[in-house]
């Protein structure tokens, strides 16, 4: 808390908080807790379509999939607890976002992972990386939520520190929502599921600062203790209880502990509560209100509960061999109130602890971009150099470690354009999340443009429509003046690419103070997108048969700045991609409408890598080769082969279909030219009429299966 904030709380209390009280008020007056410096621009972003249920303001958002069936879908970050505790924090990072979408009324069906760590060559990172994968596999396969898809980059930018997002969604039918405050006062309030311990103390505000060199020592404390066991019967007795209509309210025990929850859970119509501190079951002796207050145990759920109907909702935790504890009520005053054995020791109005003033920080614009020379390499070096990228080769090892298919909803597997979950025997939720901080370093108005944009053409290239999208914003420290000119310009990008594919935001989470020892993170926008795709319409991007006809929708222009490419070879600079939204919209309808027609066999956007990655990832996925020809691609402003196979520019697909369909295929798109064809085993990049590049699949397939290796596995 900063000194003008303390002062700011004595004047409008009338006298200094007592211990209990300030602890409570650092909690809630925390970044990660009040939103306090990113509250007044997140306003810009759209929250409201014909598919919203609940937009962003309660623990998940809720999306309409079709009259009988409501989607809930949240995102959180766990960072600093992952750098500190990496398989601690990733684990607890799946309980919480869990637990925020169970707390909707919805049950979980499955999980995405975006995360983001330091060069593998370091010891350090590899360490972060691994614990990490192995906290979010245990956790996940435990509780029997099937972790589908995510996304993992390596980037210098995070030596020795690790962005853990997690994203979740849930199923229910739209009547069964179930909000996170009460609309009465007189409701007992009551605390179920693990005993509170002293793991997490204090875990917001130190969410909400840089950590040290020596943080792993200093804040292991912070990090909350997984316990999945615990959580799978809180997900079952939870559902039950909602099921007999008589909970009141519901929200999970998160950032700020009981105090967060409880004072939110009354606050935010206008009521308020009486917390008895010493009947919460404690897992460790001699602990004082203040760390009962403030503590972030893990697998903690409080329910607001009529008190006629107490023991019937009691019953059902008891089934479930849960603890349960009325530990408070809650009151038609505005105050909250907290007894400590009989005795008073703290008493704020309630929207102390909610009304936290905005922070608006210094903004001071960068220029980092400026236009640089490709290298002159031979494009085959250039492409085994890419390939070869720990940012571009199969993450296979990653999702082998999860159960991907628990539940038996899982139709497209992790390792392609977006996930595929059945919801019904006619449609199926695609699911997936994207994020580029090379771009949004270079420019951060673009970069967020790109992230929404590359979501929005993954969900088409499965054949699906895109329903909606959540966002996790990882900065570093917002009182740094570029720092927070990224994040509003970062806002600002998101808020375009949405408006224009007229999607909302139905959730989101931001996590500053991402840096250690000084030294900062590039700004990391994730954006994840849902979207509904008719079962029988899911295409993928394996090349199908020898001899299709293999397509390039979309123009390509020099717009390698925060390219894959210029990354391997040491090039800083450049220009980031820039986002055409209008060129966007067309080629995705045209996508879908080419699959939807049933036009296309293989669907692939290109992405990270370029051209050269995109063709290679449909050859493996599909067990093919192809025959391609370099000058055939659309191109724009006089490009080397090395440009028109490494530029990332956007708006631009991938697909193969049968001869007989190319006239249909060329009527739907204005950017569009054949390039090639689907071979057996081998990989032919021909420019000039030579072959510039011959791979057998097999090697390319070595290579693209080589992060075991680079673990030393």
């Amino acid at each position: 808390m900063f000194p003008h904030e303390e002062e700011l709380i004595k004047e409008r209390l009338g006298r200094e908080p007592n211990e209990v009280e300030k602890a409570m008020l650092e909690v809630m007056w925390s970044e990660h807790a009040s939103y306090k410096s990113s509250r007044k621009w997140l306003k810009l972003l759209p929250t409201k379509n014909d598919h919203v249920i609940l937009g962003p303001g309660e623990d998940a958002g809720v999306v309409k999939f079709d009259e009988s069936t409501a989607i809930v879908v949240g995102i959180e970050s766990h960072n600093h607890p992952s750098a500190v505790e990496p398989y601690g924090g990733a684990a607890t990072g799946v309980g919480g976002i869990v637990r925020d979408i169970l707390c909707m009324g919805a049950r979980p069906i499955a999980l995405l992972d975006p995360i983001r760590f330091g060069p593998l060559e370091k010891e350090r990172n590899r360490y972060l990386f691994e614990y990490v994968v192995k906290g979010i596999a245990d956790y996940g396969n435990r509780i029997g939520v099937p972790t589908v898809g995510g996304e993992t980059e390596f980037d210098e930018s995070l030596d020795n520190y690790t962005l853990v997002n997690v994203a979740c969604i849930g199923l229910m039918k739209p009547e069964e929502l179930v909000h996170s405050y009460v609309e009465e006062s007189g409701l007992l309030l009551v605390l179920v599921g693990n005993k509170t311990g002293r793991d997490g103390i204090h875990g917001v505000t130190f969410a909400s600062e840089e950590l040290s060199e020596n943080a792993e020592e200093e804040d292991r404390s912070a990090v909350q203790i997984p316990d999945p066991f615990t959580e799978k019967l809180l997900i079952e007795a939870t559902l039950e209880a909602l099921a007999t209509g008589k909970v009141k309210a519901l929200k999970d025990l998160g950032g700020g502990g009981l105090t967060c929850a409880s004072s939110e859970m009354a606050g935010k119509k206008g009521f308020g509560a009486i917390i008895y501190a010493d009947r919460v079951p404690q897992r460790e002796p001699n602990m004082n209100p203040m760390e009962i207050m403030i503590s972030e145990s893990q697998e903690r759920m409080l329910f607001a509960v009529r008190k006629e109907d107490v023991n019937e909702i009691g019953k059902i935790f008891e089934k479930y061999d849960l603890e349960w504890t009325v530990v408070g009520e809650t009151i038609e005053e505005p105050r909250y109130i907290v007894y400590w054995n009989d005795e008073k020791i703290a008493d704020l109005p309630i929207d102390l602890l909610a009304d936290v003033p905005i922070i608006e920080w210094e903004a001071k614009p960068y220029d980092i971009e400026k236009d640089v020379q490709t290298p002159e390499l031979s494009v085959e070096e250039a492409l085994l150099e890419v390939l070869s990228s720990p940012n571009i080769i199969s993450k296979a090892w990653i999702w082998q470690q999860y159960d991907h298919e628990v539940q038996g909803r899982t139709v497209l597997k992790p390792g392609l354009d977006a996930t595929v979950l059945k919801i019904n025997d006619e449609y199926g939720l695609a699911f997936v999340s994207d994020g580029n901080p090379s771009y949004s370093h270079l420019n951060p108005h673009y970069g967020a443009m790109s992230a929404v944009a590359e979501v929005v053409r993954n969900l088409a290239s499965v054949g699906a429509r895109p329903l909606a999208l959540v966002d996790n914003l990882n900065f570093a420290s917002p009182e740094r003046p570029e720092v927070y000119w990224s994040f509003i310009e970062t806002i600002k990008g998101l808020a375009d690419a949405a408006k224009a594919f007229g999607l909302a935001y139905v959730s989101g989470n931001v996590s500053f103070y991402n840096e250690v020892g000084n030294k900062s993170i590039k700004p990391t926008p994730v954006v994840a997108g849902l979207g509904k795709v008719k079962l029988e319409n899911i295409t993928t991007m394996g090349f199908k048969d020898e001899g299709d006809l293999i397509a390039v929708v979309g123009i390509t222009k020099k717009e390698l700045g925060g390219s894959e490419f210029y990354r391997i070879f040491g090039i800083k600079e450049g220009i980031a991609p820039r986002v055409d939204l209008e060129r966007e919209k067309r080629n995705v309808e045209g996508i879908l409408k080419a699959i939807e027609l049933k036009l296309v066999k293989a669907v692939h956007d290109v992405s990270k890598g370029g051209l050269a990655i995109a063709l290679i990832e449909m050859a493996i996925a599909g067990n093919k080769g192809f025959e391609v020809d370099i000058e055939k691609v659309p191109a724009e402003g006089g490009l080397s082969p090395l440009e028109v196979l490494f530029s990332e520019s956007h708006g631009r697909f991938l697909i193969s279909f049968e001869e007989k369909n190319l006239e249909k295929i060329k009527a739907i798109f204005d950017e569009f030219a054949v390039i090639g064809r689907v071979a057996e085993k081998v990989l032919i990049f021909n420019h000039k009429n030579k072959e510039a590049i011959n791979l057998d699949l097999r090697q390319v397939k070595a290579l693209y299966n080589s992060l075991p290796s680079l673990l030393g596995e």
